[in-house]
């Protein structure tokens, strides 16, 4: 063991990358050093074999040939690299030669230099691979050996390079060509009411302890009253909170803000990045200029405040064209709003309506379909466009309401027609019954191959939030939609703080691509009065939590001008570029769904003198 190690500490330097023989011009008896693992052994005789050599960074691969001299004898590097493992690190020495291309070219994930070869000479094992890892094409690694999921699994690994491009590219958008400031914020923060459960980090300082920071909301508002005009982090973030496949406890966000500046000026600035990110990651021209679509309006047509405007199944209201006994069957609500839509099975079915009245079974009758089934609003009314039944399917309307429901949603053989009744209340939250219906059917589709996936990308804004939103607390009636932070939208939205708060529009905007949210942001109050009558009087904060904020109204006070800004969940972003449904893909060590880290087994059980270290006790 001793003298293995010592023997790979001290190995030649590299004098060329992998991926720069290519173009090198081979010479007589030019010598090339080369770092890298090896691949599997070819034999090619008894006395000749060829392996490949693949790149520190895992990325191109070129031939190594070991073969006899002129009179047929075997040098010693021959049995020395023949001994070696596959995945073995290995520094080489040979001699770069000409290859003649093999047919076929390139294939994989790997880049083969096809055109250059090494004749080896010399190689040093710097370390060896085990024979209990078996590695094979189908070998799949768990979570806990997460390092060699990233080492054997090409698409993972490209996708962390790919994650590194994104950065660079924000880094050089916003610092060079915007001049945006990159600014670090403290990571141990304090607690306060601002949103989602927060880590607790206890010091030895008896009942105080630090707060993970859920965003750097407050610092970076500091920022704009310190004079700081543009400012920009690639933040690492702490949300104790349940877990989902975007959603991980600590995560990292794009975050920026600008003074003297609205929220378009934002999003002015949001668009160019995210333009240039697709032009040069994926060689996609995005439009121009990005749409926009109200709150409201995007609850009202698609069910969701992050609608996916690839798909169509618009949404309408349709109460006012329906029978009363057509109601009551789909919902005991008294005085329903029912929504409707289409879903077009018949284009992709062949028009066939038993060929959809199969699909819609399987649905119903899977687990994705048990939230719909006990909707306290009533069950989904599923109707499949049928010309060999009684008004073509529709006969539950009746003739009129078949024809004036005909008028506004038409559909074709084997398309299916779909009510859902909702409370008559304003729309709040991201999303509604027949919204999430909407895509769950469609992601049935695509799952069971039978509905093509959706193709391109659609960036949207969704403005117009409403300031607040109704709470269950009895306490208190309002709590706000996004953040307390968040200015109200214009001087009419300000006029009804005091009379009317929940009719306020707030000056937020998500930026939304594909049905995903990849950040948000708003325009700030930066006055310190208005911040006071919003945490105080609006959102009826007792003094304690008040006090939370004190040192932000301090700031605020002097002098703040106007900003806005926005964070991007940068994990997000990078998933909905690579395409990829989970943002466990794009991060070096996610945690489980359990927010656990298996390979490092964190979080780990305190011991009893960290505990008394740190005047804890558990109960």
């Amino acid at each position: 063991m001793f003298e293995s190690y010592a023997d790979s500490l001290v190995f030649p330097k590299a004098t060329h990358e992998i991926c720069d023989l290519e173009q090198l011009s081979p010479q007589e008896g030019n010598e090339v050093v080369c770092c890298g693992y090896l691949g599997a052994t070819v034999t090619l005789n008894k006395k000749a074999f060829v392996v490949p050599l693949i790149s520190r960074n895992l990325d191109y691969s070129i031939q190594i040939i070991c073969c006899p001299d002129h009179d047929g004898n075997l040098s010693p590097v021959h049995g020395k690299l023949k001994a070696l493992r596959p995945h073995t690190p290995v520094v080489l020495t040979g001699v770069l030669q000409k290859r003649k291309p093999p047919q076929g070219g390139r294939d994989g994930s790997l880049k083969n230099i096809l055109n250059r070869e090494i004749l080896v000479r010399e190689v040093q094992k710097l370390n060896q691979f085990p024979s209990d890892i078996i590695v094979t094409s189908d070998t799949v690694f768990p979570p806990e050996q997460r390092h060699l999921q990233l080492r054997m699994d090409r698409p993972l690994h490209n996708a962390l390079a790919v994650r590194a491009q994104i950065a660079r590219i924000c880094r050089d958008e916003l610092g060079e060509k915007q001049g945006f400031m990159e600014l670090e914020t403290p990571l141990l923060f304090k607690s306060t009411s601002e949103g989602a459960r927060e880590f607790i980090v206890p010091t030895r300082r008896k009942g105080l302890a630090y707060a993970l920071p859920q965003s750097p909301q407050q610092f970076k508002q500091i920022l704009m009253a310190s004079g700081v005009s543009r400012y920009y982090q690639i933040a690492k973030c702490f949300r104790d909170e349940d877990l989902r496949a975007d959603r991980q406890p600590e995560f990292t966000q794009l975050d920026l803000e600008m003074s003297f500046a609205t929220g378009a000026d934002v999003m002015d600035c949001i668009e160019n990045l995210i333009k240039r990110l697709w032009k040069e990651v994926l060689e996609i021209n995005l439009p121009v200029s990005f749409p926009g679509m109200t709150y409201m309006d995007a609850m009202s047509k698609y069910g969701s405040d992050k609608p996916d405007t690839r798909l169509d199944m618009a949404i309408s209201r349709v109460e006012h064209l329906l029978p009363p006994d057509l109601i009551t069957k789909i919902s005991s609500l008294k005085n329903p709003i029912v929504d409707a839509m289409v879903f077009p099975t018949g284009a992709v079915l062949d028009s066939n309506p038993d060929s959809t009245r199969k699909f819609m079974n399987e649905f119903l009758d899977s687990p994705e379909a048990a939230p719909f089934h006990t909707n306290p609003c009533g069950g989904p009314g599923i109707f499949i466009h049928d010309p060999a039944q009684p008004l073509q399917g529709l006969q539950a309307f009746g003739f009129k309401a078949a024809e004036d429901i005909a008028s506004i949603l038409p559909t074709q053989p084997g398309d299916v027609l779909i009510l859902q009744a909702r409370s008559r209340a304003t729309l709040t939250g991201g999303s509604t019954p027949l919204g999430l219906l909407r895509l769950a059917l469609h992601n049935a589709g695509v799952k069971s191959s039978r509905f093509p996936p959706p193709r391109g990308f659609a960036p949207l804004w969704i403005t117009h939030f409403p300031l607040f939103t109704p709470s269950d607390d009895p306490h208190q009636a309002l709590i706000s939609t996004h953040h307390p932070f968040t200015s109200p939208r214009g001087p009419k939205d300000v006029a009804v703080l005091a009379t009317d708060p929940h009719r306020a529009l707030a000056d937020h905007y998500d930026l939304v691509m594909n049905g995903v949210e990849l950040g948000g942001g708003s325009r700030r109050i930066h006055h310190a009065e208005m911040q006071s009558y919003i945490l105080r009087d609006v959102l009826k904060l007792p003094a304690e939590r008040l006090a939370e904020f004190s040192h932000l109204i301090e700031v605020l006070r002097a002098g703040c001008p106007p900003h806005a800004g926005i964070a991007l969940g940068f994990d997000r972003l990078v998933a909905v570029l690579l395409g990829r449904a989970s943002v466990r893909d794009v991060i070096a060590f996610p945690k489980s769904g359990r927010g656990e880290d298996p390979l490092v087994k964190s979080p780990a059980r305190m011991s009893d003198q960290v505990l008394e270290t740190y005047h804890l006790k558990l109960t």
